[in-house]
């Protein structure tokens, strides 16, 4: 005698991986330049941060040299740290303590 049955589980549909492109693909032995603006470009953000490994694609070690260079770019006031948004502190809305 059979016993009784449980309702089966439907199993998630495969899914599939996308290949993953990098944003910029390194030549063999290249290195990557502070004073590269141009590249340096693309691994940021439009708010200025550093894009992340997972977003770029690249290796660990040439991320690290990518952070490196921005880095020293900003310092050297090549790259600004953040992006220039209009408006100060009066853009949160709130009112200011001069006014009490």
């Amino acid at each position: 005698m059979a016993g009784p049955t449980k309702p089966r589980r439907r199993r998630r549909p495969e899914l599939t991986a996308k290949k993953k492109r990098p944003v910029y693909k390194f030549a063999e032995g290249e290195t990557v330049d502070y004073k590269d603006i141009a590249l340096l470009r693309k691994f940021m953000s439009d708010r200025g941060k550093i894009r992340s490994r997972r977003v770029t694609g690249l290796t660990p070690k040439r991320q690290r040299e990518v952070a490196q260079a921005i880095k020293n770019a900003r310092e050297m006031a090549m790259l600004p740290y953040t992006s220039q948004r209009s408006g100060g502190p009066e853009r949160s809305g709130r009112s200011q303590r001069s006014n009490r």
